[in-house]
């Protein structure tokens, strides 16, 4: 079944772009651009809207007021835009329920990658029982013993930071995300512009994994962003 996202901006250009584009990926679209058109349309398919695309500068209210209206009435999966660099507003928007973040200008590829890793987890969400690991590549991830096996089934032994490394990059497959997010995760210091401790840190979880830096298939390198883990990856439940 398609999925149906809400997209929430008062830019024309940027509602007609973002409809365009989800819809050449497999997704139907409903659009609005105010905060009184999102609640029609967010009242009228509350129980088929997979996640909302929601502008923080509306014309009649803001997005965060928004988001609490809608987070009062369902747990949908919430990713916000904003112009603003100011990080206060993601910090805000992530603490009323928000789900993502993600600055404008954006790419929509980008947009597109957040979207089916935010609908990767939820679905990993609503199965039964706990996840337990997870399968990419041919590898097994186990998050419950802590262990990596490899294609042959032979266990690839990790350090404690490497692993927390790959089970970040895995939970969150098919997102850039930033260097200063790995930090924090894998409790790393903070890198500086001159650090390259994490990209020494992901280059030893490559060689385990066996991909080739040059040219990585799993753990890639984006450019002034950080890295993305690029295979595809399904929840394992016990």
């Amino acid at each position: 079944m398609t999925r149906k996202i809400l997209v929430v901006d008062d830019d024309h250009k940027i509602r007609t772009l973002l409809k365009d584009y989800l819809e050449r990926n497999n997704f139907a679209v409903l659009s609005a651009a105010d905060g009184a058109e999102a609640l029609a349309e967010f009242e009228r398919f509350v129980d088929r809207i997979a996640l909302i695309v929601l502008d923080i500068m509306l014309p009649d209210q803001d997005g965060f007021s928004l988001c609490q209206a809608i987070r009062r009435r369902s747990d949908v999966p919430v990713l916000m835009l904003t112009a603003s660099a100011d990080d206060t507003d993601r910090i805000v928007g992530l603490e009323i329920g928000a789900d993502d973040y993600l600055g404008k200008p954006f790419n929509p590829r980008e947009l597109l990658a957040r979207i089916k890793a935010i609908l990767r987890r939820v679905d990993a969400g609503e199965g039964d029982g706990a996840v337990r690991g997870y399968r990419f590549d041919d590898f097994s991830l186990d998050v419950i013993e802590r262990y990596l096996k490899g294609p042959d089934g032979a266990v690839i032994h990790l350090s404690g930071q490497e692993f927390q490394l790959l089970q970040y990059l895995v939970e969150h497959a098919g997102e850039i995300v930033e260097r200063a997010q790995l930090a924090e995760a894998t409790g790393s210091r903070e890198p500086s512009p001159l650090d390259r401790y994490l990209d020494v840190q992901i280059s030893r979880l490559r060689q385990r994994l066996g991909d080739d830096g040059r040219q990585p298939r799993l753990i890639k390198t984006v450019r002034g962003a950080g890295y993305v883990f690029a295979a595809e990856v399904a929840a394992e439940r016990g």
